[in-house]
């Protein structure tokens, strides 16, 4: 399994590369966040959003669980950090094949639930507002997608 690996020196950087990863999303897609309190995880969202073409302010859904955003394709934002119960039946699977995107902060929470193929992002905080980005691409399509944006 192949990794891909970016630094980013602020959370704009942060931002204009998931705004990029956003042109090459599909509906069905899902993009697995990991990292710790403050990585960046709801920055790289917002950027999503921004290449989605969403209007509306994106924040985090910690105690929502999720949230809905209309764009050019529908944006599932799930924070599954407070989910006590990894088993809990919470519809998770019907926004994975829907016609959206979705991203899933805190994702290992929830691992049994979340479909076999996806782009988990791993975001670590280096000095300062540097961050790197580790994606890992379970699945062919994941792989092919990655190729295209690091070409």
């Amino acid at each position: 399994m192949n990794q891909f690996e970016l630094d980013t020196t602020n959370s704009e950087e942060t931002s204009q590369f998931a705004a990029k990863l956003a042109g090459f999303l599909k509906p069905g897609d899902v993009i697995a966040l990991e990292g710790d309190l403050g990585a960046g995880k709801t920055t790289f969202t917002k950027g999503l959003a921004k290449g989605l073409e969403i209007k509306k302010t994106v924040n985090s859904p910690t105690f929502t669980i999720i949230k809905e955003y209309r764009g050019k394709l529908p944006l599932y934002h799930m924070d599954v950090y407070r989910v006590a119960d990894a088993f809990e039946d919470l519809g998770f699977d019907e926004y994975f094949e829907g016609d959206g995107v979705t991203v899933v902060e805190w994702a290992h929470l929830i691992e049994e639930q979340l479909p076999s193929e996806r782009l988990t992002i791993f975001l670590y905080r280096s000095e300062g507002d540097k961050r790197k980005m580790v994606l890992t691409p379970k699945g062919e399509r994941y792989e092919h997608l990655c190729k295209e944006i690091f070409r």
